[in-house]
């Protein structure tokens, strides 16, 4: 598979992890199932290895996803409740849960922070007073390339996160719709949470990604 940016930087990026078992994956994620309590909302839910892993750790999940071929795929691989559903539409018609993971990168379907911020206190709304959000982002400071460092700085000059990804994937023959994503450093995934009803208590880091523990405030 082929990610590609809006400034023509293209990577390669390999499928398999989309279906790996918990000890293949990183540190900073096997460490933050812990923190995982209760019913759990899996935003992003791919393939489903983190619905599919709690699963086996007794949560009850509901996944949700934009891709009707990664809804089919957990389906097939016996996730119990996945839906079609873009983030910004979850409501209290999901139920109510103690936790939302957001794995695998996924602080990045936040997009940008305005709408990061609208979509944290939808999110209260839906869960209990000692409910967690368990986010994990790259920090896209941890970098010496020149490619990337100068996107921050068009970034910047566009009135941007420096982490703020707009990109589409390529497969073969096929396109995907450009897409907005968003990478944060620790200290600004707390600037987004503040006040919003959420706090950032604990970062778990590895040397790639990092998961934020985030708890009613």
């Amino acid at each position: 598979m082929v990610v590609e940016r809006d400034d023509g930087f293209v990577e390669t990026e390999g499928v398999g992890w989309y279906f790996s078992g918990v000890r293949s994956w990183h540190p900073s994620e096997r460490r933050a199932l812990r923190f995982v309590r209760g019913r759990v909302l899996d935003v992003g839910c791919g393939a489903g290895r983190v619905g599919l892993e709690l699963q086996k750790r007794g949560h009850e999940v509901v996944g949700i996803d934009v891709s009707p071929l990664a809804i089919e795929i957990c389906r097939r691989r016996g996730v119990d409740d996945v839906r079609l559903l873009p983030f910004t539409k979850v409501d209290s018609s999901l139920g109510r849960f103690d936790s939302i993971v957001m794995f695998g990168n996924n602080f990045g379907l936040f997009e940008n922070r305005k709408r990061a911020r609208w979509l944290l206190r939808r999110l209260r709304s839906l869960t209990g007073p000692d409910a967690r959000i368990v986010a994990v982002s790259h920090d896209p400071y941890q970098t010496e390339s020149p490619e990337h460092l100068a996107y921050h700085e068009r970034n910047r000059a566009r009135g941007r996160m420096s982490g703020q990804i707009r990109g589409r994937l390529r497969y073969r023959t096929a396109t995907g719709a450009w897409f907005d994503y968003l990478m944060v450093s620790p200290t600004e995934m707390k600037s987004i949470v503040d006040g919003t009803g959420w706090t950032l208590r604990q970062v778990l880091e590895d040397e790639t990604f990092y998961a934020g523990i985030i708890e009613r405030a």
